[in-house]
């Protein structure tokens, strides 16, 4: 990790934003390339950069200029670490490995047992008297839905229009 022993702001472009450095040097490059409002301050010890502008923003660093501040605050935000979820790899340890085949095949056993109860209770509901009146009275409905094409069902009808319009 990189550690600095020098932090303060500067301007650029009409915009304050944090600088950091290891010696007053930096100073001098700041200048020769246009900043302005340099104002860079030796830090008690060696920090990083997320401590340096912790301790800037401690010590009142901005005496009251709200730029200054901002700056402060918008590199703040900017370093805040961000909690990531650590990467897997490779396979998952034996254990979870376990209990995932487990939870498989309990999975699996409560499927068969749902299966079996829905057949008890089909087995159970069957009433072969209450079939055999159902079938016969469906026979009876395509029986009479067969008869009554022939007397003037919907062909009829088509073949009644063709002889009177010839």
């Amino acid at each position: 990790m990189t550690v600095f022993t020098h932090a303060g702001v500067s301007r650029l472009n009409g915009a304050f934003k944090v600088r950091f450095a290891n010696d007053m040097t930096r100073v001098k490059v700041l200048a020769k390339n246009g900043h302005t409002d340099i104002d860079i301050v030796e830090l008690r010890h060696a920090m990083n950069k997320e401590d340096a502008i912790a301790y800037l923003l401690s010590i009142d660093f901005d005496n009251g200029n709200v730029e200054v501040r901002s700056a402060l605050e918008a590199a703040s935000e900017k370093r805040v670490p961000v909690a990531k979820e650590p990467a897997r790899r490779g396979r998952p340890p034996k254990v979870a490995e376990a209990a995932a085949e487990i939870a498989e095949e309990e999975a699996a056993a409560e499927e068969e047992a749902a299966a079996e109860e829905e057949a008890e209770e089909a087995a159970a509901a069957f009433d072969p008297e209450a079939e055999l009146a159902d079938a016969a009275a469906i026979t009876a409905m395509v029986a009479e839905q067969s008869t009554n094409r022939g007397k003037g069902g919907r062909f009829a009808k088509k073949v009644k229009t063709e002889e009177v319009e010839a």
